[in-house]
């Protein structure tokens, strides 16, 4: 991920707490931040879907009591979404499940990482 001190990237940054009952608020704020890039509307719909979508594999390996941080990039024809967690294990759905084919198609580039007890999820959506 770059670093929004170097670049000219809006950077708005949430943590909520890892419930499927506030997901709502990633996805109201990633249409919101699509719709600031200029996506068209099939792909601010692919992005809202692909934060769920990522938003989802995380919440099962997510310690009791943890929030998801998610960040938000705001570039010049790309927004990267970062969503993470403090995980109680650290084993997501693999490059060739279903999941990480669907979130693959939606938002375009995806990665996941582990760093310091958390389990992070990129994605990339990039304008045009």
């Amino acid at each position: 991920m770059s670093d929004p001190r170097t670049t000219n990237a809006d950077l708005v940054e949430l943590s909520v707490p890892a419930s499927s009952a506030y997901l709502a608020v990633l996805r109201t704020t990633s249409a919101g931040l699509g719709a600031r890039l200029g996506l068209t509307l099939d792909d601010i719909e692919d992005l809202r879907i692909a934060v769920d979508e990522a938003c989802a594999m995380l919440l099962p390996v997510a310690q009791p009591g943890a929030n998801l941080q998610c960040r938000f990039e705001l570039h010049d024809d790309v927004l990267e979404v970062l969503v993470s967690v403090a995980a109680t294990h650290t084993t997501l759905p693999g490059p060739d499940s279903f999941a990480w084919t669907v979130l693959s198609a939606l938002a375009g580039d995806v990665r996941s990482s582990v760093r310091d007890g958390r389990v992070a999820i990129t994605l990339r959506k990039k304008r045009g």
